[in-house]
């Protein structure tokens, strides 16, 4: 299935009768919804005299591991044209093969879904939120085909249906292709729907949670100010099809947290209490998805195509394209006034912080790290791992070294900066759909800002692990980096109690304390430096167990092993977490820096 569908012709076509073409009719049902099942047929037609194979997908556009989605289907059936039984037989547990029949599939199942999230589906009596791939099979061979969705609405229920696909009426939908139809969200509830006309196309927030007609006016208000500071970082906002673009925007207390980003529309769910007040919910995740529609629908990395709904998907562009977006995320959210600019600032540090002491950088370079999203992106796995040594999620790392070449480009003080970089990008690779690699983003870099920069860039930061040095950088941009915590001892670790004694929460970090005085995560630590762990009320305190220490001090830990007491020695360190905040006393070129940085566009 080619992410660049056939839609683009077709567009023009939808105007004629949808009967004339050979399609794929789906049909959907919810007379079971209060157990959390969907009756879904589909007629299969046209066929050749050969096996058709009906699949459910694997993976899912915007996610990159592997789901098993058709665990959650059941009672299949299918007939022909006739209604005659037909034989189904298994050849993988995702595929149904349907022999000997007429030229036509009536396709039938019963799907369970109870998960409303970005990746998965949830059906209920307030609402149907279908992410498509884990909730329709689809027929090798036919992905070319248009397919149309009818839903069954449940009478008295006040359902509306809001979907990137095309209104054909009588609660039927059109998608172009089956790849269309796979990106293509959908959610059916009484939703409250705000619109507006944004550079010509229509910007919808098609909103389910409980909350008044002003809240969700100030709440879609937030959302057309993000909307357009993205747009000016590109210089226009993506030509989307149909001519719209839909938020479905789920906040609920029987939803899961997540966001998704597709074509034209994105899922932003949140588990939202009943009683609490709409708010800023889930505004990051908004800005973070919106993004999205340059930067990995269109700025596409050429690793992701074709994407491929029937394994993992490995790409090694993830730090630019989860990470760059990360790092627009909060930005535009202090452009837009969403949060005010020393807020967007003070939370910098931790992320840089946290990336520059992790003992990940060891072991991958940004590159790498991406190609481990199979594993980490909402994967499921129960053996333990090491993760909390050699992973430093794409969206952290990505969104630093964002912020560094961004920085770096301003301090050059000849009008360059990371929205001029992504423009050129844009104009290079999203705007004609060109898929990108790793050495195409140092190209244009290397056309944007000098070829030079461009290689030792890439050189020490993507093809390498090295660190930028951000105190310089951001003493530049009027923005302190700085240790609060010098002088203070650590463990390197976090601990909590469990049955009077100490646990780390994950496993001992390389080269820390613990790490080298040999204990791990399945030691039970009973004292640290004769403090009995027991003895300890509440959260456990370090500093205030080990008050009259310093950085190298030696303590003796006592811990429990399977049973088997015994004594470590630990080195103490020095806490290393670093923080930035708004420097008032900046250079009056370190202001206008920071001014020109933050300032709505």
């Amino acid at each position: 299935m080619k992410l660049k569908s056939t839609f683009l012709a077709l567009i023009s076509l939808v105007t004629f009768s949808i009967q004339a073409q050979t399609h794929n009719e789906y049909e959907v049902s919810f007379d079971n919804r209060v157990h959390h099942e969907a009756h879904i047929k589909v007629k299969f037609s046209n066929l050749e005299n050969k096996v058709l194979e009906v699949r459910m997908s694997r993976s899912s556009p915007g996610r990159y591991a592997v789901h098993e989605f058709a665990k959650n289907v059941y009672a299949v059936k299918a007939t022909d044209s006739k209604g005659n039984a037909l034989t189904v037989t298994r050849s993988d547990p995702s595929q149904w093969n349907i022999a000997d029949h007429d030229g036509t599939v009536n396709f039938e199942y019963t799907l369970y879904a109870n998960r409303a999230g970005g990746t998965y589906s949830g059906v209920d009596e307030t609402h149907a939120h279908f992410n498509i791939p884990a909730t329709f099979v689809w027929a090798r061979d036919l992905g070319h085909r248009p397919v149309t969705v009818k839903y069954n609405l449940p009478e008295g229920s006040n359902w509306k249906v809001a979907t990137q696909m095309k209104d054909m009426g009588d609660d039927t939908y059109y998608a172009p292709d089956t790849y269309y139809f796979m990106d293509s969200p959908t959610e059916i509830a009484d939703f409250h729907l705000r619109e507006r006309m944004i550079d010509g196309q229509n910007i919808r927030l098609a909103l389910h949670t409980p909350a008044s007609d002003e809240e969700v006016d100030t709440y879609f208000e937030e959302v057309v100010k993000i909307v357009e500071q993205q747009a000016a970082v590109f210089g226009e906002l993506p030509k989307f099809d149909f001519g719209e673009y839909t938020f479905l925007s789920c906040y609920v207390p029987n939803a899961s947290g997540d966001g998704m980003e597709h074509r034209n529309s994105t899922y932003v769910v949140s588990g939202k209490s009943a009683d609490r007040p709409l708010g800023n919910t889930s505004m990051g995740t908004i800005s973070h998805e919106f993004f999205h529609a340059w930067n990995v629908e269109r700025i596409r990395p050429a690793s992701l195509e074709p994407f491929n709904f029937e394994d993992a998907n490995m790409s090694g562009e993830l730090w630019f394209a989860e990470g760059f977006t990360s790092y627009y995320t909060n930005l535009i959210r202090a452009r837009s006034g969403n949060i005010t600019k020393e807020q967007y600032v003070n939370g910098l540090g931790g992320a840089v912080s946290y990336v520059m002491n992790a003992p990940g950088r060891k072991y991958f370079n940004p590159i790498e790290m991406s190609y481990r999203a199979p594993f980490v992106d909402a994967a499921a796995s129960i053996d333990p791992t090491n993760n909390s040594n050699i992973f430093i999620s794409y969206y952290t790392y990505g969104s630093v070294i964002g912020l560094a070449l961004d920085m770096s480009l301003r301090t050059m003080d000849n009008g360059k900066s990371l929205d001029g970089y992504m423009q050129h990008v844009w104009k290079t690779h999203g705007k004609p759909e060109i898929p990108y690699s790793v050495r195409d983003l140092q190209a244009r870099l290397g056309e944007y800002a000098g070829e030079d920069f461009a290689k030792e860039f890439f050189g020490k930061y993507i093809f390498d692990s090295q660190m930028p040095d951000y105190e310089a950088l951001f003493q530049q941009m009027g923005v302190n980096f700085e240790n609060p915590n010098a002088g203070q001892i650590s463990l390197g670790a976090n601990l909590r109690m469990v049955d009077g004694t100490a646990r780390l929460t994950s496993n001992a970090l390389v080269g820390s304390p613990l790490y080298e005085a040999g204990i791990e995560r399945e030691d039970k630590i009973v004292s640290i430096a004769g403090k009995r762990m027991e003895d300890v009320e509440g959260r456990i305190n370090i500093q205030e167990i080990l008050t009259q220490y310093k950085p190298g001090d030696r303590i003796e830990i006592g811990v429990d092993r399977w049973g088997q007491k015994m004594n470590k020695v630990a080195v103490l360190g020095e806490n290393q977490n670093r923080r930035s905040s708004w420097n008032a006393d900046a250079s009056s070129a370190a202001q206008k820096r920071r001014e020109d940085w933050l300032k709505e566009k």
